[in-house]
């Protein structure tokens, strides 16, 4: 069985990746703490899907030089974390944040033999311009040319033409463990509900017909 790295940042997008690949992969799980305001919770979510799906190969890389670059309200706290949709790109895109963290997987897979790098990358958030098919298609082609003649590293983004609401169906369908998963981009206690991570995932769930697992400020 072939090795999948999967990009696990912790959110629901990353866990029902690994499910998927989990079929058919040995797991290798990856994470970039680059400082974002809620990278404690999002580490201990990283480690609890790890576990779950008994992860043995586990990578955690300090890429904060996206803190000192800036330019996104993730990693500068002077910048306001939007709760109304933007017109455009919105702040809360990190610069060239998937490039990055994609040559690292593929310097992983490199190093480890593995022959896939999945991502959790949907077209629903493609005013994010690293989350699009196209940028997963150009990637690929980079890879290619980037890589050792006798590699193969395929880049693989299994949810790019799913919605939310079918991502969570796809989840559920697989038993993946969403109670597991954070998206909040705020806080690091309670989901806050109100930026625009939260309000995909409840509207998601809310599509869906089902109740999420996570819980949010002012529930009782």
């Amino acid at each position: 069985m072939s090795t999948a790295i999967i990009l696990v940042s912790g959110g629901l997008d990353s866990c029902v990746t690994a499910a998927i690949a989990a079929r058919t992969h040995a797991l290798a799980f990856l994470h970039l703490n680059y400082q974002q305001r809620t990278q404690e919770r999002e580490y201990q979510a990283f480690c609890e899907l790890a576990d779950h799906f008994a992860v043995e190969q586990r990578l955690v890389v300090d890429v904060g030089f996206m803190r000192q670059i800036g330019g996104s309200s993730l990693v500068d706290s002077s910048i306001p974390i939007p709760t109304n949709p933007e017109i455009g790109v919105p702040n809360t895109y990190v610069p060239f944040r998937n490039a990055n963290l994609l040559g690292i997987g593929v310097a992983w897979a490199e190093a480890i033999d593995a022959s896939t790098v999945w991502i959790g990358a949907h077209q629903e958030e493609s005013a994010y311009p690293d989350c699009r098919s196209e940028f997963i298609g150009a990637y690929n082609q980079m890879v290619r040319q980037g890589t050792r003649p006798d590699t193969d590293i395929e880049i693989r983004a299994p949810l790019i033409a799913l919605d939310k609401a079918a991502i969570i169906a796809r989840g559920l369908d697989l038993q993946a463990p969403l109670d597991l998963t954070w998206s909040c981009y705020e806080s690091e206690t309670l989901a806050c509900g109100r930026c625009a991570s939260c309000r995909m995932r409840l509207g998601g769930f809310a599509a869906h017909g089902s109740i999420d697992p996570i819980p949010y400020i002012g529930e009782d």
